[in-house]
């Protein structure tokens, strides 16, 4: 059987604050990336919840923390398609998504004035 790693690489500050983040996975050319934020879940079965580690740099901008995080939950609509079929799930994350999309834009457009 094949396996795989991903490793991640926290560099934090003496407050034990994320400076820097790096990942890279033994598939790949085994040369560490340079990311800003990592958010990884991971079921439970024996507890039937979920386990999360979400670490973000310092200096990410807020903006960018904003865009991550929508992406993110529309990865999750393509997800529970995928794995489940359950197309009005999808659906509704998808909106979600966009009504947090509208928001950000409006956001922006109020901060740039």
């Amino acid at each position: 059987m094949k396996s795989s790693e991903i490793n991640f690489k926290i560099e934090l500050d003496e407050k034990n604050i994320p400076e820097g983040i790096s990942w890279k996975a033994s598939d790949s050319t085994n040369k560490y990336e340079e990311t800003k934020s990592i958010s990884l879940a991971l079921w439970d079965q024996k507890q039937k919840n979920t386990m999360r580690i979400d670490l973000w740099t310092k200096d990410m901008p807020i903006e960018e923390m904003k865009r991550f995080h929508i992406d993110s939950i529309g990865g999750m609509a393509q997800t529970i398609l995928n794995s489940t079929g359950d197309q009005y799930m999808a659906n509704e994350i998808n909106a979600l998504c966009q009504k947090l999309v509208d928001h950000l834009k409006e956001e922006l457009e109020n901060n740039s004035k």
